[in-house]
């Protein structure tokens, strides 16, 4: 069983990735100029933005909702991964001038996404064992 921070930590925890995740929909739900560059970059704008900002969109609602915390996270997990992967290979880590910004970002996201899929993979094994009980 995983012991988990006090609730003020866990919450921080879970806070945080959602609002950096949130606040970024903003940007690449609007087309500003800085997502238009980057997906273009990665060569998978106007999709590649979209279809990003909605799986943000739903990790961070999850993240919120503690019965889905893990799921949330695991998700987040996921999207901000090839984040950091395309900002080290394509990108680079600053983007337009913004000094880093995005990539840290990325990297708080990441690393607090990391720790709750960590305190909640009791409840996500659970998870994945009853769904593939029932389907079986």
């Amino acid at each position: 069983m995983s012991k988990k921070p006090n609730k003020i930590v866990f919450w921080v925890l879970r806070i945080v990735p959602a609002v950096i995740l949130l606040q970024t929909l903003f940007f690449k739900f609007s087309a500003a100029e800085e997502s238009v560059y980057i997906f273009s970059k990665l060569g998978i704008e106007p999709w590649g933005r979209i279809g990003s900002g909605v799986a943000e969109l739903i990790a961070a609602i999850l993240i919120l909702i503690p019965a889905t915390t893990g799921i949330g996270a695991f998700i987040g997990l996921g999207v901000i991964a090839g984040a950091l992967v395309s900002h080290l290979t394509l990108l680079g880590i600053e983007v337009l001038g913004d000094g880093g910004q995005l990539f840290i970002y990325a990297l708080i996201v990441f690393l607090s996404s990391a720790l709750l899929v960590f305190f909640e993979k009791d409840k996500l094994l659970s998870f994945i064992k009853r769904d593939w009980i029932l389907k079986s």
